[in-house]
């Protein structure tokens, strides 16, 4: 048989379990499902948040629709994830609540700990303060093409601690805010491509200039280009004197993260261009002089 105060004990620790389950499980489970309800609200407001001042930026005219967009995509992932957090933490502390647990001496357990792990993080709270103050100074956004401490690549992820950037060959560079010490955005309001064209000294440079303005203005005009590139080509005339060319500098101005393709097409027709009017690109070579006068190496073959 089973003893008496086994049996006792079973027959109390059933009878609390189903007065537990009668009296607080309904409120926990209530609790769960507001909590979900909530998260999913508050993704809801987010997307509509968002929907509405990438609206009201747009109607500005001088706010280019896509720089808007950069800007409140960044915020709008800080916001959901600081939302998340505190809808979260509030959970956990009505749920221990309901569950008998004292929460006074926690909290003030957590407020002396955090006090002491803020002495010993002084990297965490340096780099969530360089994170705050990077997004609210619009630094970068996601989908800006930034340089970052020497490394370049697409910015794919803004937060409090980190910043991700993928370079061209897809590897992911993770960098802690507080050690950014110098941040280059190439895709800020509008981009540059940047020509250096050499070409031969005995070529006339007003008429190089002449062929690049007439084909960077048959370029801003194909339709495929004309929306992308802002205004036309700038020659800024002859920069330097290499030691076997002629440089002319030049630029465009394109929407951001344009300007590279704008620029391989630019010079793929400026180089059909130049071989079509006889334009010399040169390259590193030595001539030969014999003798003391400055005069070409000539031989001359002899019939026996």
């Amino acid at each position: 048989m089973i003893p008496l105060s086994i049996t006792s004990f079973m027959n109390n620790l059933w009878s609390s379990l189903s007065e537990w389950i009668i009296n607080e499980l309904p409120g926990i489970l209530i609790l769960v499902v507001a909590t979900l309800i909530v998260l999913k609200f508050y993704k809801s407001f987010i997307k509509q948040l968002r929907k509405t001042i990438i609206n009201r930026q747009q109607k500005k005219q001088d706010v280019d629709a896509q720089e808007a967009e950069k800007r409140v995509e960044t915020l709008m992932n800080i916001l959901r994830s600081i939302g998340r957090i505190l809808i979260l933490v509030i959970f956990v502390m009505i749920l221990l609540k309901k569950l008998g647990v004292d929460i006074g001496p926690m909290l003030a357990g957590a407020g002396i700990l955090g006090l002491a792990v803020g002495f010993g993080a002084q990297t965490l709270v340096r780099d969530i303060i360089s994170g705050f103050f990077m997004l609210l100074e619009n630094q970068i956004r996601t989908g800006d093409y930034a340089i970052i401490n020497g490394q370049g690549g697409m910015v794919e992820k803004i937060e409090l601690r980190t910043t991700t950037l993928r370079d061209f060959s897809g590897t992911i560079h993770i960098f802690q805010n507080g050690n950014i010490n110098m941040v280059s955005n190439m895709t800020m309001e509008w981009s540059a491509m940047i020509f250096e064209i050499g070409v031969a000294y005995k070529e006339d440079t007003d008429e190089v200039v002449d062929i690049m303005k007439e084909v960077g203005e048959e370029l801003r005009n194909d339709p495929d280009f004309k929306e992308n590139i802002l205004e036309p080509l700038e020659v800024f005339g002859v920069d330097q004197f290499a030691d076997s060319a002629v440089i002319i500098k030049a630029r465009f101005k394109t929407k951001p993260i344009i300007q590279w393709s704008v620029g391989r097409e630019y010079r793929r027709r400026l180089k059909k261009a130049f071989d079509e009017r006889g334009i010399e690109i040169p390259f590193p070579h030595t001539t030969v002089y014999w003798g003391e006068r400055i005069s070409p190496l000539k031989l001359q073959v002899e019939k026996e």
